[in-house]
């Protein structure tokens, strides 16, 4: 097995102004390089890239995961337990709506894991999870 790499996930934002508070000040991503149409963000290690598009809207539709409306597309990061907390509470402190608030998903079967969604000021959905074994991540049995 190879060692993980960094992905980049590049995406569309209305407002770069928005993005930089939401995903610097709220999800406490460092910002990168920049310029007047985009913003690099270090997301856990990731590179994520906000593109300007005005007329960005968010995607509607979503399937059933769980007893959940799941938006589709998202993306997020899986996270250790206690970041999982902390972010749900700060989340929760800038008063951000929840789209699935926080909770345990797959309860006591494989793969269960905490999980939450919520949207950026653009309506990009983001879900953010956490294990309590790692190595339930994959898990089928």
């Amino acid at each position: 097995m190879t060692s993980l790499r960094p992905f980049h996930l590049a995406f569309p934002v209305h407002d770069l102004a928005a993005a930089r508070a939401f995903y610097g000040d709220v999800l406490g991503c460092r910002e990168g390089r920049s310029s007047d149409r985009w913003i690099d963000f270090d997301f856990q290690g990731h590179q994520i890239v906000a593109h300007l598009d005005p007329a960005a809207r968010p995607a509607g539709v979503t399937n059933p995961v769980d007893g959940h409306d799941v938006p589709v597309p998202h993306f997020g990061i899986v996270l250790t337990m206690p970041d999982w907390q902390a972010l749900a509470a700060r989340v929760e402190a800038a008063g951000i709506s929840f789209g699935i608030a926080p909770h345990i998903r797959f309860e006591g079967q494989p793969g269960e894991q905490a999980t939450m969604f919520f949207r950026d000021p653009s309506g990009n959905a983001l879900e953010f999870k956490a294990f309590a074994d790692d190595a339930q991540l994959f898990a089928t049995e």
